[in-house]
């Protein structure tokens, strides 16, 4: 079955290649794609808002109430369940930094699993009450679809990212019905490179992913009105923007500083425990953290500047508009935390919506402030608009996401000043003491992020020792004699030789040069061993080192050529910068023929 399967995708790829163009073809899959991305992110939201329903109206127990508590533990536990028990011989990771990295260091491969888990794990941890979003997780899902369709198909590296951004942009636009935003997210975060024919496919999959996500799921997301904005109320976007700059760098410090207490807990069922219990009590103490937070932002928009404290235990006090401020600038922080709490104590979701929510939340406040103040009358609608696109923009390195997101998703248009503004200085805030954003950071650390600003290291980083490791180099045994083995080192053509012993351990490398001196010039030249000549490698190469590391090791020891081993201190082979150079000029002009 298996073998027929395979014979009939060879043929409709022969017929393929013979019959449409590359560049036709990515746009047909693309649509495909597009198609497929729709329909998963219209069953997100489908299942993760039952869920939401079933706990909150439809089920019916006198005793429930004080389930709440514990609900956000129960989705946590679930997930983990799903994950150990149907997810077994791969790695489920949550997230961005994975999808890069997959981009970067493994050939745009995506796991098969993430176009269903995904979804899964992400609608039980955000319906059971996880304040994570639901972008993140339809993102991978929608790259993992074009990622295993260009496999499938047999694509070259370069088709299959083309794919896997157009599962990321069909994602983010089934998801928000933002088309635009979807197109620029892709651009801005995942494509290490763009060109302008490569925008057709994204555009056709953005396209074609909101269509189909609007036929499934029609709810819109945010409702403004607004008359436009005000000149005079330029001085104070530009006081949010400094506000919210400034708390995307604490919230990028809160994201690292909460991974590393989870991961040094070890146990995953103590950590649902830990994590369950701190996140119950918070959303008991502040019910706006429960789930996605999307209902206060909606209230909110529609002028009801009551609805972060309504329905909390705080709730008898909302006529006093100090306790109104202080309980919102708290909740602000709260959602930070409630956030990095549910995915390090092994919930799925992603940064994406609480990024909105907390940005949203800065906005109101900051206008709800001034207006009370008397200093100056602010719309507050747009504050929370322009408050959620540069939250976004500058926790996520992704001002124009931001900027397109917000306008698409509220309608606001008609804010885009405010929103440029605004976006441009908390992310130039956030990127002056932030190099990297929490996606990129890991893997920029690790040298396995493919840079939009250094080509160089954007090549290097696709390549790996495998392809240009060289192993036509004569391997001498420790004992051998090398006037037996002189002729093997003649015809091979090289200056340098490997000496390994018996069992294949590195042991060194002989000069030719040095050979062929000691050939004429020892007497005892018959009964020498190739222990007699070898030295020391300047230095040597691990199979997993990357190639920009290589290059540094050779410029440090002014060498040109190094010895490769494995972890085992077998010996593989030779790197040279010849290899490295021819590999990197073929890449370069794969890149440059890319869909022409």
């Amino acid at each position: 079955m298996y073998i027929r399967f395979v014979n009939y995708l060879d043929k409709i790829n022969h017929y393929r290649k013979s019959k449409i163009s590359n560049r036709n073809f990515l746009v047909i899959l693309a649509v495909i794609v597009g198609v497929l991305a729709g329909i998963a992110a219209a069953a997100l939201k489908s299942l993760t808002h039952h869920i939401e329903d079933f706990l909150q109206s439809d089920w019916h127990w006198k005793y429930k109430y004080y389930l709440y508590f514990i609900f956000p533990m129960i989705g946590i536990f679930l997930t983990v369940l799903y994950i150990k028990y149907f997810i077994r011989k791969s790695k489920f990771e949550t997230g961005l930094t994975p999808l890069l990295y997959a981009i970067s260091k493994k050939s745009s491969r995506v796991e098969p699993h993430n176009i269903y888990s995904q979804i899964i794990t992400a609608a039980i941890t955000v319906g059971f009450g996880g304040s994570t979003g639901l972008e993140a997780p339809i993102v991978t899902s929608g790259s993992a679809i074009g990622s295993n369709l260009g496999r499938l198909l047999g694509l070259s590296y370069r088709e299959i990212t083309m794919l896997v951004a157009c599962g990321a942009a069909a994602g983010i636009a089934g998801a928000f019905n933002s088309p635009i935003a979807g197109i620029v997210f892709a651009i801005e975060i995942l494509l290490p490179e763009f060109t302008i024919p490569a925008f057709i496919p994204l555009l056709l999959s953005a396209a074609t992913a909101a269509v189909v996500a609007r036929l499934f799921y029609t709810q819109q997301l945010f409702f403004l009105v607004t008359e436009g904005w005000q000149i005079n109320a330029l001085f104070y976007y530009i006081l949010l923007a400094g506000l919210i700059g400034l708390f995307s760098i604490y919230f990028t410090k809160a994201n690292y500083a909460v991974k590393g207490l989870f991961y040094k807990i070890k146990h995953p069922y103590t950590k649902v425990i830990i994590g369950g219990l701190m996140l119950g009590a918070m959303v008991f103490i502040f019910p706006t953290l429960y789930g996605e937070g999307y209902i206060t932002m909606k209230s909110l928009l529609k002028g009801d500047y009551l609805a972060v404290i309504n329905n909390s235990i705080f709730e008898d006090y909302s006529t006093i508009p100090a306790i109104v401020i202080l309980f919102t600038i708290v909740t602000i922080f709260m959602k930070s935390l409630a956030t990095l709490i549910t995915l390090g104590a092994g919930g799925n979701g992603g940064t994406f919506a609480p990024s909105l929510i907390m940005g949203g939340l800065i906005g109101f406040i900051f206008a709800y402030c001034v207006n009370l103040s008397g200093i100056a009358h602010l719309n507050v609608s747009n504050f929370i608009v322009a408050g959620m696109a540069a939250a976004l923009g500058a926790i996520m390195h992704a001002p124009l996401t931001g900027i397109f997101l917000i306008a698409e998703i509220t309608g606001g248009y008609i804010l885009m000043v405010p929103l440029m503004i605004t976006n441009a200085i908390s992310y130039a805030i956030n990127r002056s003491a932030q190099k990297h954003s929490i996606y990129t950071k890991v893997l920029a650390d690790k040298g396995e992020l493919l840079s939009h600003e250094d080509r160089d290291t954007t090549v290097l980083n696709q390549m790996k020792i495998k392809y240009v490791v060289e192993k036509n180099y004569p391997r001498l045994n420790m004992t051998d004699l090398l006037s037996v083995r002189m002729n093997d080192i003649l015809q091979s053509h090289k200056n340098i030789c490997a000496v390994t012993d018996d069992i294949g351990d590195f042991k060194g490398i002989i000069y030719v040069e040095e050979l062929f001196s000691e050939m004429i010039n020892n007497a005892d030249k018959e009964s020498l061993t190739a222990s007699f000549l070898v030295q020391s490698a300047p230095n040597m190469i691990n199979e997993s080192d990357d190639l920009k590391i290589v290059l540094q090791k050779m410029e440090q020891d002014n060498v040109w050529i190094l010895p490769v081993i494995n972890d085992e201190n077998r010996y593989i082979g030779f790197v040279s910068k010849a290899s490295i150079f021819n590999k990197y000029r073929a890449l370069l002009m794969r890149q440059n023929n890319y869909l022409g």
